[in-house]
């Protein structure tokens, strides 16, 4: 329906992905990891599409993470194998992973708790299949998992190996990277998260625990890696597909990189306020990103002038950062471009995806949904 149509033709708000830049990043983290010889398991988080799947996994179409059981299902359905659901396992979700591990050749789950894994050994799986399970480690991230030094995380892993269960793999999130501020401090992350998996792992092998896998991952760290990162197995970055204002004031990539854009018009004039509407609500950008840029919510491509003050569900509030808005500037119906603050957050506002090159729309990618 959209094929063949510019971008500033489409209705909006409309969420455009750039397919030269997508491929670009695509290539560029999987390069950076096969000359570190460490094994690329992308996250799906992000765009949730089949078409994002295959650029993060040049094809094959094996070795993803997902993080809600609606992405493993879409993914398998899809023709994806070898699927990681990392996060911490769900009591109410047992029998759905079993049928998923019943089903495909691979599928892992991941725990962080002696619970959750007495949940798995009393579910017994059918066809020959046993559960593959990740131990989620805290290495200063301060989210799920158990912390790296507690004696707790090493007695949790070797339940795991104790069997029926197998211990797939050791997973942590080095998450603390998102507060960095420049590459010296996000590789700071990157080397200690690293150093204390490949610690905490080496204390398994020393109680004769095996695990074959030691996997660290976010965008910033995996954007810049540091040379101690080849000792890992596996590394599971996902933002990076798309890049987004988050990781370019972090520091992972730069303005270029960014693939994603709201597309937004102008729909009233408020001279009295000193303020413009625009149709983008919060339903088609989301609230992320409150205090964090002088620029309010966004970045409005092209004019560092304006601020996204504002937003209810359907409409923004932009006005200028100093002085007095030019209306001339924006007429009525005229088009703005978002650079959103966070992109996970904003593609899952958006049913449909507008693929372009050069500005022109080759194809509508479609993204899981829901949990």
């Amino acid at each position: 329906m959209h094929a063949g149509r510019r971008v500033e033709d489409l209705p909006t708000p409309a969420f455009t992905v750039d397919l030269d830049v997508v491929k670009k990043n695509a290539r560029e983290m999987t390069e950076r990891f096969r000359a570190l010889g460490v094994n690329l398991r992308p996250h799906m988080k992000t765009h949730k599409t089949l078409e994002g799947g295959d650029l993060m996994t040049g094809g094959t179409r094996r070795q993803i993470v997902v993080s809600t059981l609606a992405e493993a299902r879409f993914f398998a359905d899809g023709g994806f194998d070898d699927i990681l659901y990392a996060y911490p396992l769900p009591f109410d979700k047992v029998d759905e992973c079993a049928a998923l591990t019943e089903r495909l050749e691979s599928f892992h789950v991941l725990v962080d708790s002696p619970e959750a894994l007495a949940l798995l050994k009393r579910r017994p799986l059918h066809g020959g299949k046993h559960w593959k399970v990740w131990l989620k480690v805290d290495c200063e991230n301060g989210r799920a998992g158990l912390r790296h030094a507690d004696p707790a995380a090493l007695e949790l892993a070797q339940a795991i190996a104790a069997g029926p269960t197998e211990l797939a793999g050791v997973y942590a999130h080095c998450g603390n990277s998102y507060h960095c501020q420049g590459v010296p401090e996000i590789q700071t992350v990157a080397r200690t998260t690293t150093k204390q998996v490949l610690e905490f792992t080496e204390k398994l092998r020393e109680e004769g625990v095996p695990c074959p896998v030691a996997s660290i991952g976010s965008t910033p760290s995996c954007s810049h890696p540091v040379p101690e990162m080849a000792e890992l197995q596996e590394v599971h970055p996902g933002n990076y597909i798309f890049y987004d204002v988050q990781q370019m004031m972090i520091g992972s990539c730069q303005l270029k990189d960014i693939a994603v854009r709201v597309l937004t018009r102008v729909i009233g004039h408020y001279p009295h306020r000193n303020q413009m509407l625009v149709d983008c609500g919060w339903t088609g950008l989301s609230l992320h990103s409150l205090g964090q840029l002088p620029t309010g919510y966004a970045l409005v491509e092209g004019h560092p002038e304006l601020k996204l003050v504002g937003m209810t569900q359907e409409h923004g509030r932009i006005e200028p950062v100093t002085g007095t808005l030019d209306f001339t500037q924006f007429p009525l119906g005229s088009l703005l471009a978002l650079v959103p603050y966070h992109a996970c957050a904003t593609a899952a506002m958006h049913p449909t995806y507008y693929v372009h090159v050069k500005g022109q729309v080759l194809a509508t990618w479609k993204p899981a949904r829901g949990w």
